[in-house]
């Protein structure tokens, strides 16, 4: 399996914040491994391990467990590029998180995030995927200053999370995190995850721009077919959504049009640890989502493009999908 990687400009926040305290950043990059050129080059990415160093030289030049927290103040929109850009142009803050969950490995594919509504509240986790190694506390604690300051950002700078877990024990002094986050905050926790109020995050934003967004979400997607590999999964996603607005594909028309049998079909998915229904399912929730953006397009066209019978059968899996109709997820964007 090969070793999570991160975007190289994501660690000149942490460089700036080195160098406001007095420090050598540069030096202590070399230290780490990581060639403080490739800050400069939009496309180049450091290993998670050398990262991972990076953030226990700093905690031991600075003195500081808490600097993870303070490096989210040197950090704009340019510092994850299009993903910056398609955030602040986004609708809701819903939008703002179902954008960073897509396209989060754009950034770092160290973490696998993922964002659940829960009654009344949204869910935001920073998980591990599968067997590779954790990066640094320090830095799960920058995701979730950045994502709270974005947050900030959006709605007013008295903004606070309902509740804050982090994986990292409670530090000797805790007030920094309770400084930053202003709710209450649990250490030692079974995961890193993020609580929201529903209201803030389904509330119009008054200065969304879809057509940036849009644009920007283009560059995304172009950046992160690049990072990925050819996989049986990207192969198959792409024959279901070729295949949607003729019907709902089945795995044996699926198959067909990939030149295998069913069974083969079947075991590549199993290898890698997907299953055709429930890609499927992703790949029409994800259409879904962007047509409905749109406003132009009418919620039989939608049903149509998805290989939806009618509406009604569209309006009962987006009702699955997100607790929410198409009309009321439209009423949202507006």
């Amino acid at each position: 399996m090969p070793e999570a990687t991160s975007l190289a400009s994501w660690t000149r926040a942490l460089r700036k914040q080195l160098d406001a305290l007095g420090l050598d950043s540069a030096a202590l990059c070399a230290q780490a491994g990581l060639d403080p050129q490739q800050m400069d080059d939009p496309k180049a990415r450091y290993p998670l391990s050398a990262t991972t160093r990076l953030w226990e030289l700093a905690v031991q030049a600075s003195d500081d467990p808490a600097i993870g927290l303070r490096v989210s103040r040197f950090v704009s929109p340019t510092t994850f590029h299009a993903l910056g850009y398609a955030l602040v142009a986004s609708g809701s803050l819903r939008e703002v998180f179902e954008r960073i969950v897509r396209y989060h490995q754009v950034v770092s594919d160290a973490l696998v995030l993922e964002l659940t509504r829960e009654g009344e509240r949204y869910c935001f986790r920073l998980l591990q995927p599968g067997d590779s190694p954790a990066p640094a506390f320090e830095a799960i604690d920058a995701f979730a200053a950045i994502y709270v300051r974005t947050c900030r950002n959006r709605l007013g700078r008295d903004y606070a999370p309902l509740a804050v877990y982090l994986r990292r024990p409670e530090p000797a002094d805790p007030t920094s995190w309770h400084t930053v986050f202003r709710a209450p905050v649990f250490f030692a926790a079974d995961e890193d995850r993020l609580e929201f109020a529903a209201v803030d995050f389904d509330s119009h934003l008054d200065d969304a721009n879809p057509e940036l967004a849009e644009h920007n979400e283009t560059v995304l997607n172009r950046t992160l077919a690049q990072l990925q590999p050819l996989t049986w999964e990207r192969r198959v996603r792409s024959a279901i959504e070729a295949q949607l607005p003729d019907g709902e594909p089945s795995a044996e028309h699926i198959a067909q049009a990939l030149h295998l049998s069913l069974r083969s079909l079947q075991r590549h998915l199993a290898d890698e640890g997907c299953r055709f229904d429930a890609l499927l399912n992703e790949c029409r929730e994800n259409l879904a989502l962007l047509h409905l953006r749109d406003p132009q397009c009418s919620l039989a066209e939608i049903s149509h493009l998805l290989g939806f019978a009618d509406t009604s059968s569209f309006n009962r899996a987006f009702k699955r999908w997100t607790g929410m109709t198409p009309g009321q997820f439209r009423d949202g964007l507006r």
